[in-house]
């Protein structure tokens, strides 16, 4: 019988270049979209500002010295009371090594890190459709289903004039 590899989560660090370079690398991968997370990086500076920021939370899954997953969230901090959300940006697990817990083991250390903060919800979107089937369960396994509307606003100044 062979055993399954061994995965561990960890949260990275401001010193943890290679392994977010990594993550994005995998976040383009899973999303096909791989020219938008590593074409156009930000500089090692701004990655080291962001991971040793207050609001962002970077998590990986490593099978050895690879990740294979990861999430990308940030902390919002309410203003009609002193607690916080975290809203999961990106969740995703390279499709080799999906169905063995990881996402969910993900999400799990995820909440530590929430509580450890004072959140008291995450917040995750996925989109309603054959793609993110896997997803909608997975969240529906975890949490309570919401049905809201999304909307993109762009950010462009428009001269009312």
């Amino acid at each position: 019988m062979v055993m399954p590899v061994r995965y561990t989560v960890r949260q990275l660090t401001q010193d943890n270049l290679a392994l977010m370079d990594a993550l994005l690398l995998t976040f383009g991968e899973v999303f096909n979209e791989v020219e938008t997370y590593v074409g156009k990086r930000p500089s090692a500076d701004y990655t080291r500002r962001l991971l040793g920021s207050e609001n962002f939370i970077a998590l990986v899954a490593m099978k050895g010295d690879v990740v294979v997953g990861g999430i990308a969230a940030y902390e919002l901090k309410k203003f009609e009371q002193e607690r916080s959300e975290i809203y999961i940006y990106d969740l995703a697990v390279a499709k080799a090594h999906r169905r063995q817990g990881i996402a969910t083991a993900l999400i799990r250390q995820l909440k530590k890190v929430a509580a450890a903060r004072g959140a008291y919800v995450i917040l995750v979107q996925a989109d309603i459709g054959v793609e993110d089937e896997a997803a909608v369960a997975l969240y529906t396994k975890l949490g309570n289903r919401e049905d809201v509307l999304h909307f993109d606003i762009p950010v462009e100044v428009i001269d009312d004039a």
